[in-house]
């Protein structure tokens, strides 16, 4: 009788949800991910379309939009609870500082917690000097996300002395493999600019990998295509700063995005919702 009991509850624990599961339903939406990272205000200051942060959340909520990347300041300044899952950024540097890949943690899993975010980001330079502190800092708090059952965001960026082109398939695939070995759930990188080469590199990681915008494009569809031919390649969504709250209408890029990320619409038919 013991035996069978305890089968049951085996089975029972088995198809529990766990907190890990539903922190990560609210960052991802069926396992797609379309997120506006705005941790900027303290490597580059109040920069554009980032002037007033909330109202840009706001703004953005209710378009499409799955989640955000915002520190631990914005998220107390928030007036009321947003419906997007909140990643709170804890590694930051300053263009002001003399070492600006440096990268040092800002807070802790646990402060997370008590914030209230549904994860956590951290960006990791690869490449440079200081890559091997960034390295502990993410071993270390992949752990501390493990025990809290918290999702953990890495940004795995080719960057520093070591690294001539920061879209090297070869190298951009090395440095996705490293954020997934060292415990991240989802990993954040660049694009390699072609189908081919990034869906091995998507092969080759183990987690979900969503792609980065860096600078802002020339063109709405430039960066439309790349999120087309990023999806195609097998990337789960992307992460995209400045080319949405930069733009002169984010929540419209928002719904193109989100066409082409959870609807699987095409580059040329998302402009619609822009133009």
């Amino acid at each position: 009788m013991f035996t069978l009991f305890l089968s049951r509850a085996q089975k029972t624990d088995s198809s529990m949800v766990s907190g890990h599961q539903i922190r990560l339903n609210r960052i991802m939406r069926k396992g797609k991910m379309l997120c506006i990272p705005m941790d900027h205000g303290i490597s580059n200051g109040p920069i554009e379309g980032l002037e007033d942060p909330v109202s840009t959340i706001f703004k953005c909520e209710g378009h499409g939009l799955s989640s955000i990347i915002i520190n631990k300041g914005i998220i107390k300044a928030l007036p009321r609870p947003t419906k997007l899952g909140i990643l709170v950024h804890f590694s930051s540097s300053t263009s002001l500082s003399m070492s600006p890949n440096r990268k040092m943690l800002t807070g802790s899993v646990e402060e997370a917690v008590r914030l209230g975010a549904d994860g956590v980001s951290l960006h990791i330079n690869i490449g440079g000097k200081e890559e091997p502190e960034m390295l502990e800092q993410l071993g270390m708090t992949a752990e501390q996300c493990h025990k809290w059952d918290m999702p953990l965001l890495a940004m795995m960026y080719p960057r520093g002395e070591n690294v001539k082109d920061p879209h090297d398939p070869e190298i951009v695939g090395h440095v996705a493999r490293i954020g997934a070995e060292c415990g991240a759930d989802i990993v954040k990188t660049v694009y390699t600019g072609d189908i081919d080469s990034f869906s091995k590199i998507v092969k080759s990681t183990p987690v979900p990998i969503v792609i980065a915008g860096g600078p802002k494009a020339k063109t709405d569809l430039d960066i439309l295509q790349m999120t087309e031919d990023a999806i195609t390649a097998g990337a789960k969504g992307v992460t995209y700063g400045r080319n949405i709250f930069a733009h002169k209408t984010p929540e419209k890029m928002v719904e193109a995005l989100a066409a082409i990320i959870f609807r699987k619409e095409s580059a040329k038919e998302a402009m619609k919702k822009i133009e």
